[in-house]
């Protein structure tokens, strides 16, 4: 099959490598512009755009899609499909009506739950427990079109938004591949979501990140897990700011009031809230490397 690829970060770029294993013609990819990235501000390309180019595949980078060069652009292409993974941007109907066969979107949630840019993150600080990938049409409201196929998955007690990402976009390129088999074969369904069910994923901030430990030890453990790898949860002990990576709760009756220090010791930092203690188990020092709780007080008196 012919087909036009919209995507940008890692997630996308999976199932695009996706599309060339199996052997469609993929005859151009749009991706975001190059963007400065990390504190040097080295202007960088995207991971979509850096497999394209490999392949020799024609590259995109439209600032609007409305542009009328866009609309040109696509005219001159001979395709069947477009596919758009986390691309960033919403197709106009215009663009979406010339496609044969339509387009087709990947979200890495259950839809009509978290339509939006953080499906993984919110999933997992809402404590859910189950989460997946869906296939839908495109329509010009945010993931809003019908649904084509879902793929649902356990989220581990553990688990983090990076390692769950690194699931999510296994699945998301696997139900890309069963999709487009069912679009070519006639045989796609076509399911309505229902709006009234329909939950939003905002894009995350670094102002998410302080813990509250006037919360339950599970709020906190899922907000501990939700924000790793970015923007990461934090704490302020001792006037000094403290990344927090890993945690673990326990029954433990305290006396101490949230946010206090209850104990220290190999097992961790042990911290009161609401209904109990967290243990940190893995954290980072303002200046400092990441390190466990444990190798963190072997060389820091600041907990005893």
């Amino acid at each position: 099959m012919k087909i036009i690829f919209m995507g940008t970060p890692d997630f996308a770029q999976r199932s695009l490598e996706a599309l060339y294993h199996y052997g469609h013609e993929v005859v151009g990819v749009f991706t975001q512009p190059d963007k400065p990235k990390s504190r040097g501000m080295k202007v960088t390309s995207s991971p979509v755009k850096d497999l394209a180019l490999a392949h020799g595949t024609p590259v995109y980078q439209p600032v609007s899609l409305r542009d009328d060069a866009v609309i040109e652009t696509l005219q001159s292409l001979d395709f069947d499909l477009i596919v758009v993974v986390a691309y960033g941007k919403i197709l106009p109907t215009k663009i979406l009506d010339m496609s044969p066969l339509g387009a087709i979107n990947i979200h890495a949630s259950i839809l009509p739950k978290y339509r939006g840019a953080a499906p993984i993150q919110w999933a997992i600080l809402n404590g859910d427990q189950v989460t997946g990938v869906t296939s839908m049409y495109m329509a010009e409201a945010l993931d809003a079109g019908d649904i084509i196929l879902t793929h649902d998955t356990a989220i581990g007690a553990n688990e983090t938004s990076g390692e769950l990402f690194e699931r999510l976009k296994e699945m998301g390129a696997n139900l890309l591949n069963e999709t487009i088999d069912l679009l070519s074969k006639g045989e796609a369904p076509r399911i309505p979501q229902d709006s009234n069910d329909a939950t939003y994923a905002p894009m995350l901030s670094k102002d998410m990140s302080a813990i509250d430990w006037n919360t339950t030890g599970l709020h906190i453990k899922c907000k501990v897990r939700g924000l790793n790898p970015w923007p990461v949860a934090t704490t302020l002990f001792k006037d000094k700011v403290y990344k927090i990576f890993a945690v673990d709760t326990i029954q433990k009756d305290t006396l101490a009031p949230p946010g206090a220090l209850v104990s220290t010791g190999k097992h961790g930092i042990e911290i009161a809230c609401l209904d109990g203690v967290v243990i940190i188990k893995d954290l980072q020092a303002s200046g400092g490397k990441r390190m466990s709780a444990a190798d963190h007080l072997k060389g820091n008196s600041i907990f005893n």
